[in-house]
């Protein structure tokens, strides 16, 4: 099949979302299928149009942001264009463009998707409340053409507001999760370089630092684990600085995290590439996902650190509490609350056993041939429904 794959920000841009369709694209193709991804030059830097591992991608240019948004003048051209070529059209959501495309795969006869990764909810302030409800708009207009919409677990499905509406469209798909394989000499490296061989235990997070996130209730939660865990440190791989729309909210959290740097509690290691967080994770005894609010619908980091054989704490979010419930890897915590974090993490590092399980199975389930061919699959029922 030919699929045409649309989502506003793609890679290099870094992000669940980004990472999430690279891995299903580049998975489609090692199954023989032409893959196109239609997305926005959000970096003039960007080629237009290359070749990546065989997934074709095009960038239409951008001719100005609007918060975390981008206005593509020529994006219609270019998707009438792309939907006569292809067979499928795939739309990520949220995505203030996916209205129009998905109307054009309606009028085409091609069944149109979407997958949903989250609800969209901007920081705060008149100009993203406005932002916030055109986008909304949008992906209900472009829910109305789709012939599906397709969510990462019935736990979201079901407390989601957006895919609660259209319940008859939903089907779920579990998300893929691949990463490549780390020896032990480049994990000891990863650690040496790192000065991880006096801390213990380790706290990992992995994310771009953003207000949704919940940096600030690992950063409250702090004080009460290093009372029981003098040596813990935090290692932070994402971006941290520059993050587009939370220069506010970085530079409220910096002031009390350079306290915690300057006593090598705290250390940010960048962004990180496949092979690197590979190394990362097995170097963790425990991952924290803090988030806040329903922009997190999952959390594909959980999956890589169990992956690794690495237990996970997260918060009591729709969605976002299913792989520690799937797994038995880890704790839930009320979300929002530090002092459930600290309580979680020091009953976690008392029995680390407790939250062992099988990471081959845990690979297995979520590869991403396994979401690939569920995809495939579900293009197949629609195409034969038209």
């Amino acid at each position: 099949m030919k699929i045409l794959t649309a989502l506003t920000y793609y890679r290099p841009h870094i992000s669940g979302l980004t990472i999430y369709t690279e891995r299903l694209a580049k998975a489609l193709v090692k199954r023989g299928h032409e893959v196109t991804v239609l997305t926005s030059q959000y970096d003039p830097a960007t080629p237009r149009e290359e070749v990546d591992q065989g997934v074709r991608i095009i960038r239409v240019p951008v001719l100005l942001r609007v918060s975390k948004g981008v206005i593509m003048p020529t994006l219609g051209f270019t998707a009438t264009e792309l939907v006569r070529e292809n067979e499928v059209v795939h739309l990520h959501l949220p995505q203030f463009d996916a209205a129009g495309i998905a109307l054009r795969g309606r009028l085409q006869k091609k069944p149109t998707i979407l997958t949903y990764h989250c609800d969209l909810k901007l920081p705060p302030g008149l100009f993203n409340k406005m932002a916030n409800y055109a986008v909304q708009v949008m992906n209900h207009l472009a829910a109305i053409s789709a012939h599906r919409i397709v969510t990462y677990t019935p736990d979201y499905a079901q407390n989601s507001p957006y895919t609660k509406r259209y319940s008859n469209k939903v089907e779920t798909i579990l998300p893929p999760v691949d990463l490549p394989y780390s020896s032990q000499e480049a994990i000891t490296t990863f650690a040496s370089l790192n000065n991880l061989d006096s801390r213990s235990p380790v706290i990992g997070m992995a994310s771009r630092f953003a207000s949704e996130k919940g940096v600030e209730i690992l950063l409250d939660a702090l004080p009460r684990i290093l009372e029981s865990h003098p040596d813990a440190m935090v290692l932070y791989a994402g971006q941290y600085e520059d993050v587009l729309g939370e220069e506010e909210y970085a530079q409220r959290l910096f002031s009390i995290i350079k306290k915690y740097q300057a006593r090598g509690q705290w250390k940010f290691v960048g962004v990180l590439s496949p092979n690197e967080m590979a190394s990362f994770y097995p170097n963790l005894d425990v991952l924290v996902v803090p988030s806040i609010n329903s922009t997190e619908s999952f959390g594909l980091v959980q999956i890589e650190a169990m992956m690794n054989g690495v237990p996970v704490v997260a918060s009591d979010l729709p969605g976002v509490r299913q792989p520690v419930r799937i797994t038995g890897m880890g704790r839930i915590f009320p979300v929002g609350d530090s002092q459930g974090l600290a309580s979680a993490l020091i009953s976690l590092f008392e029995q680390p056993s407790k939250y062992e399980s099988d990471q081959d199975e845990v690979a297995r389930k979520f590869t991403s041939d396994v979401a690939a061919e569920a995809y495939e699959d579900l293009y197949r029922r629609i195409k034969s429904e038209l």
